[in-house]
């Protein structure tokens, strides 16, 4: 295969993996592996490590590293594994993208650096740079991770032009609007029918897949990996009632879950995991706080809203 092609993967279904921890603040691997056998359900077809999920922001360069390691390690070779790559200079993204390469990631999904947010008028040429250099350098299939357009969120022009870099297989479209959504979605097909869109706002994700998708990457797959995967089944087969009975089940877990402060989400997504009994704390590095009391109640009360846990006895 010529190197300026990238391979094909299936991200239809990419589940993003939360990383639970010890109470020291060290990562609790054993945890990890048994929350990413969990997340390996029929129908998922990808799993993300080191995004927003996964709290890459509180993890070291090498602590990354061994996160997709092990990642892989529990995956097999069979499983697409992605890797975020989040850093504010190009040369530490290479050095990070390389690390996760030979870890064992299948591809890199690239966030934007903070430094776009402020850019203004050169945000699509420093995009271009950013993602050319890293796709230079490590040579292998790339996602774009299009943040909400309030935190400095990509132009449609800035994601037509990335999309014209051959190894860019996929969109992870957060843009959090939908209006947004649709004219980013019909703009990179027209331009590459090939490249997965994958809705990433689990606030608009009923809107979002009837409008057109290649599937779904939310953190909430990897808390109802089942249900997620029902979702985007019911999607391919156009079925606009079954997938209105899905988003009226996951509802409750959704005002739960995403609830503000926003910051918690992914606390309150492990809190919801060791309810499951999947992990067996919540716990997650400071700065970020313990789910309130009154958090947990309505994040079992959704659960049980959603048929996942037993009603309780009164």
């Amino acid at each position: 295969m010529p190197s300026h092609v990238a391979p094909s993967f299936d991200l239809s279904v990419t589940a993003a993996v939360a990383l639970p921890f010890l109470a020291d603040g060290e990562i609790d691997w054993s945890g990890f592996a048994a929350l990413l056998r969990f997340c390996m359900r029929p129908g998922v077809t990808a799993l993300f490590v080191n995004g927003h999920a996964g709290e890459v922001a509180s993890l070291s360069d090498d602590e990354r590293g061994a996160v997709v390691r092990a990642a892989r390690a529990v995956m097999g070779p069979d499983m697409p594994l992605i890797a975020g790559i989040v850093a504010d200079s190009t040369l530490l993204a290479i050095r990070l993208a390389k690390q996760a390469r030979d870890a064992g990631a299948d591809v890199l999904t690239l966030f934007p650096p903070a430094p776009f947010a402020a850019a203004g008028a050169l945000r699509g040429d420093m995009a271009f740079a950013y993602v050319s250099a890293i796709d230079a350098a490590v040579e292998m299939p790339l996602a774009l991770f299009q943040y909400p357009l309030q935190s400095g969120g990509y132009d449609t022009a800035t994601l037509v032009r990335l999309a014209g870099i051959a190894r860019v297989v996929a969109v992870k479209e957060g843009s959090d609007s939908m209006l947004a959504y649709e004219q980013n979605w019909r703009a990179l097909k027209a331009v590459r029918p090939d490249l997965q869109v994958l809705p990433s706002n689990y606030d608009w994700f009923l809107a979002q897949l009837a409008v057109g998708s290649d599937g779904l990457l939310s953190g909430l797959a990897g808390l109802v990996p089942d249900l997620l995967a029902d979702f985007w089944q019911a999607t391919q087969r156009a079925d606009l009632r079954a997938m209105r009975e899905m988003n009226d089940r996951l509802w409750p877990l959704v005002q739960a879950i995403y609830a503000q402060p926003r910051v918690q989400i992914h606390a309150r997504i492990k809190t919801a995991l060791a309810l499951l009994g999947v992990i067996d704390r919540d716990l997650s590095r400071p700065p970020i706080l313990p789910v309130s009391t009154a958090s947990v109640a309505h994040i079992r009360n959704a659960l049980t809203a959603a048929g996942l846990l037993p009603e309780r006895l009164s």
